[in-house]
């Protein structure tokens, strides 16, 4: 069975949407949220990929662009420098207030 581009835009579109659900049905959470973001940035890379697979010479079928793979190592090196830096915050937060309520952390003090 071969696997068109439609069936990756439809994939990633998929879980593009349930990334952004993830964010605008719960804002309560901070780890959730981190999550949804990831959801989101992993459905770009899925894009990518596709698009690198599917870009290649019209006049040779068999040729692959690999500009969208080597794209998604910046995407992957950008979301794991996301979650570290956002887990460190996270952690630091909940130190302070005890609590990972996003509705809780609307105060700018030190």
């Amino acid at each position: 069975m071969q696997l068109l581009a439609t069936d990756y835009i439809m994939l990633a579109s998929a879980v593009f949407c349930i990334g952004m659900a993830g964010i605008f049905i719960n804002r309560k959470n901070i780890v959730v949220l981190l999550m949804s973001i990831e959801l989101m940035l992993l459905a770009s890379n899925i894009l990518f990929v596709a698009f690198s697979k599917f870009s290649g010479n019209f006049l040779v079928p068999s040729s692959e662009d690999p500009a969208g793979q080597v794209f998604v190592f910046f995407v992957l090196a950008v979301a794991a420098a996301e979650v570290a830096i956002g887990l460190a915050i996270l952690i630091q937060v909940y130190r302070k207030r005890q609590t990972i309520n996003v509705d809780e952390m609307d105060e700018l003090k030190g």
